[in-house]
């Protein structure tokens, strides 16, 4: 099926942003790039780096200002550290609680969001009585405990917020916010979710072979499909007495999860920040090798924040801002977590201002990153940036009689089509600027 071929690779990257006239963070209210989505879409929002690097108290100056600036966020915490109810003085829990004006905080719990899917699912069972009640006899409190279940019904959490996917039970929640900005349990559970749609729409393919080409599929496979689109309503078909029925959920589910991986691949429905310590080089360059990853789920960062203080040498800030280059940086003031944070002063200090732009121009900064993928038909070459990685650690195969490229790095998987143009087999690979070139032949 796929040829690995001999190579082993990585890489490294970074961008200062520009400097305007400083501005209170109210003034942005008025300004065009201060809208990071339409009125009819909501963006989400998220910040990546190594446990203590800033990455929550970055997410709160974010949803502040945001927040300050007229548009409707809200705060997703997942997990049980309460840093953020600290930084926000407010108890946040399972149902929504109001912060400031434009902003409300809600925290994600597995045991939580379980129960409403499992309520449809448990009514689509009732319905098709393909369980026979077995199913009405499972506890979404007990299936809590299970490994994987946080990654799972958080994507659905997220779903009914957003509405990447389109599907009817997320439509009616789409327009509530204008903002996301979620703080997830760790780094790595939300690049799963960032790539976690492109992932699931190859190994649906797999599935479908499995279930029109196998005996155990054809007479299996029906029945879970029903199970699955009433519960979710997928397909807009509520007919099951033709053959065609199967084909249409398969089709639709395939749409589903193209629409969710175009979402996380497109910069005004989603953001990605990195967060670092400055001083620190181990989270200096986590967050790198995280860029990296990012670039490998299918998303682009949007730019990376340190977390710094009065007394940071300014060398020593500036060190950092190139270890980014091109990508846009700037720095957050360090937080006092001796009493109650006056956002309003924080978010006015001039150590902030760079912060506050970067967030402002959000929109307008997306073009400025480097692109990850470059074709040069002329020379018969793709160039591939990934931030963050050791040559040893990448590795090429080739599918599909060289139309395809999958890059294998950071514990993600890429598949790469190539123009008609440049297919053919790997000639060479070599690294120029931190950068991936790829020759065919």
């Amino acid at each position: 099926m796929g040829t690995a071929l001999s190579f082993s690779f990585p890489l490294l990257i970074g961008n200062p942003i520009s400097r305007s006239t400083p501005q209170p963070p109210i003034a942005v209210a008025a300004s065009s790039q201060a809208a990071p989505a339409t009125s009819s879409t909501t963006k989400l929002l998220t910040f990546l780096g190594k446990g203590g690097s800033g990455k929550t108290a970055a997410a709160i100056f974010a949803a502040q200002h945001y927040a300050m600036a007229g548009l409707n966020t809200c705060l997703v915490i997942h997990g049980q550290d309460t840093t953020a109810d600290f930084l926000l003085n407010r108890k946040i829990g399972t149902s929504h609680v109001e912060c400031s004006k434009n902003l409300s905080a809600v925290r994600l719990e597995t045991t939580k969001m379980l129960l409403e899917p499992l309520k449809l699912l448990k009514q689509a069972d009732a319905q098709l009585n393909m369980t026979q009640g077995t199913l009405g006899g499972i506890v979404g409190e007990e299936l809590g405990i299970l490994p994987g279940m946080d990654s799972i019904f958080l994507v659905l959490a997220l779903e009914r917020l957003v509405g990447f996917l389109g599907t009817a039970a997320s439509k009616s929640q789409q327009d509530k916010f204008d903002l996301i900005i979620y703080d997830g349990i760790s780094s790595e559970e939300t690049l799963r979710i960032i790539g976690g749609n492109s992932k699931a729409r190859l190994y649906l393919k797999y599935l479908r072979n499995l279930a029109e080409k196998t005996d155990l599929g054809r007479l299996a496979a029906p029945s879970l499909l029903r199970l699955v689109d009433e519960a979710m309503r997928i397909s807009n078909s509520r007919s099951y007495f033709n053959g065609g029925m199967s084909s249409e959920i398969w089709d639709s589910l395939d749409q589903l999860l193209e629409r969710g991986s175009s979402a996380f691949s497109n910069p005004q429905r989603f953001g990605c920040f990195l967060a670092m310590d400055p001083n620190d080089p181990t989270s200096v360059n986590s967050a790198l090798r995280y860029w990296g990853c990012t670039i490998q789920a299918g998303a682009q960062v949007s730019g990376a924040f340190g977390i710094t203080s009065r007394q940071q040498n300014l060398e020593s800030l500036e060190r950092a801002k190139k270890n980014f280059t091109p990508l846009p940086s700037a720095f957050i003031s360090s937080l006092s977590m001796n009493s109650p944070i006056d956002w309003s002063r924080v978010l006015l200090d001039t150590l902030n201002e760079d912060a506050r732009h970067l967030l402002t121009s959000l929109s307008s900064q997306c073009s400025n990153v480097p692109s990850s993928v470059k074709f040069d038909i002329k020379r018969k070459s793709v160039t591939l940036f990934m931030p963050g990685f050791d040559k040893s650690e990448i590795k090429l195969y080739q599918y599909r009689g060289g139309s395809e490229l999958l890059v294998e790095a950071g514990d993600q998987r890429r598949v790469i089509p190539l123009p008609p143009e440049i297919q053919g087999k790997v000639g060479g690979a070599k690294f120029e600027d931190r950068n991936l070139v790829i020759t065919l032949l």
